[in-house]
């Protein structure tokens, strides 16, 4: 479920902000896969990651991901999609407590 929430951000994000600016369509985009990419909180993934950073920032990162996933989507799709978008993107917020609460900890 976390992997659907960040495609529906990776998608819908810049998709809605190049009406906007290219440029910032682009910038989005880096921040949304990119940053993930390279840093995160060791134990977090089966990897570790090239930056460690603590666990409240990668939850910080988190949040921006799936705030952009709830609110792009309105902006970009027609309304059912951005309704079961948003479904989608609240279901992945409930399953991922658990995984917040390991974030806060550590």
């Amino acid at each position: 479920m976390r992997f659907l929430t960040e495609l529906i951000g990776w998608t819908a994000t810049p998709w809605a902000l190049h009406r906007v600016d290219w440029a910032l369509a682009i910038t989005a985009l880096v921040l949304l896969i990119g940053l993930p990419a390279v840093v995160g909180t060791p134990g977090d993934r089966p990897f570790d990651p090239p930056v460690a950073i603590p666990g409240a920032a990668m939850l910080l990162l988190v949040l921006l991901e799936v705030a952009a996933a709830a609110v792009a989507p309105w902006f970009a799709w027609p309304t059912g999609a951005a309704v079961v978008a948003t479904a989608l993107v609240a279901t992945s917020v409930v399953l991922e407590q658990p995984r917040w609460r390991w974030l806060l900890r550590h």
